[in-house]
């Protein structure tokens, strides 16, 4: 059947099925694709920053490698040196000891006799020299002759530290009374006395 307009308004035309849903859809499409390209470069810049730092840190790690190995020679050379010079030492320590041992010898044994022999009443029987101390045993008629030669000792000066140790009376000898000393002292040689002073000058002839 044929319809006639007869208020002469325009017929309104058809909107095509789907039309503005379509153009939503597509919309919407598109803005998930732009905010998803968005994020993934976010991610990727993300990505990459972190990988930088990553390569960064490795070459860090790997310096510092290179410094600990370094530094383990140096120990390593530090090591070997401290032995040496202890083995060294030692060495040293020992040639000193007997040098000091053997130097002196002939000193100590004069000094010994002449403190003795200034003493009457007295006599030694032991002498045990450690390095440079001295223990010295000994008996006497009494202790005042003990005390003389402990003054003997250090007037010498060839003793230092003189310090006796233990003193008492002899019981085996009843009839005669003698007391047994035990005295430590340290040997030193002492040093040489300054060469004696000229006398004065004869006076010219005036």
């Amino acid at each position: 059947m044929i319809r006639i307009n007869l208020l002469g308004q325009p017929r309104p035309k058809k909107m095509r099925a789907g039309g503005a849903p379509m153009e939503g859809a597509a919309l919407a499409i598109i803005f998930a694709l732009v905010g998803a390209l968005i994020g993934a470069g976010g991610l990727f810049m993300h990505w990459r920053i972190l990988h930088n730092q990553l390569e960064a840190d490795r070459a860090v790690i790997a310096q510092l490698n290179t410094r600990k190995t370094q530094l383990l020679a140096i120990k390593a050379e530090v090591d070997r040196r401290t032995q040496e010079k202890a083995a060294l030492q030692q060495r040293i320590n020992v040639i000193e000891q007997l040098q000091r041992g053997r130097s002196g010898g002939q000193e100590l044994l004069d000094a010994v006799a002449n403190t003795v022999n200034r003493v009457e009443a007295l006599w030694l029987t032991r002498i045990k020299r450690t390095g440079n101390t001295l223990d010295i045993e000994g008996t006497a008629d009494s202790m005042n002759a003990v005390a003389n030669y402990i003054s003997e000792l250090k007037r010498s000066g060839y003793f230092e530290k003189v310090e006796i140790s233990k003193t008492q009376q002899d019981d085996r000898h009843p009839n005669v009374p003698t007391f047994t000393f035990n005295l430590t002292a340290d040997f030193t040689l002492p040093t040489q006395a300054p060469a004696a002073q000229q006398g004065p000058a004869k006076a010219g002839k005036s």
